[in-house]
């Protein structure tokens, strides 16, 4: 299902896993009232993978006022697959959309 013509997991897979990752661990970490929003991440591949199930590790470096840095690692049999690091807004939200 998410694999490219190759036979291989696309490459957008493995993004959405690390995005999806570090946004839900920072998520955790907001007061009630905030949210957060992908500002910009780069990822490094560093193995196919053709089948099985990946793990998605994220840790929180740095969580300012307005902005966190996050870095996911997402690993296969605990062989590093591909690293993503990311900065994401904090923003209060309106308490209509609250």
């Amino acid at each position: 299902r998410h694999f490219n013509p190759h036979g291989v997991v696309h490459g957008a897979v493995i993004y959405a896993m690390a995005d999806t990752g570090m946004g839900a661990a920072l998520y955790s970490t907001l007061d009630a009232g905030y949210a957060c929003a992908t500002v910009d991440i780069s990822i490094s591949y560093f193995r196919p993978v053709m089948e099985g199930q990946l793990l998605c590790q994220t840790v929180l470096d740095n969580k300012g006022r307005t902005v966190a840095h996050l870095t996911a690692r997402i690993t296969q049999n605990d062989k590093l697959i591909a690293q993503a690091s990311g900065n994401f807004a904090i923003m209060s939200m309106p308490p209509e959309r609250r």
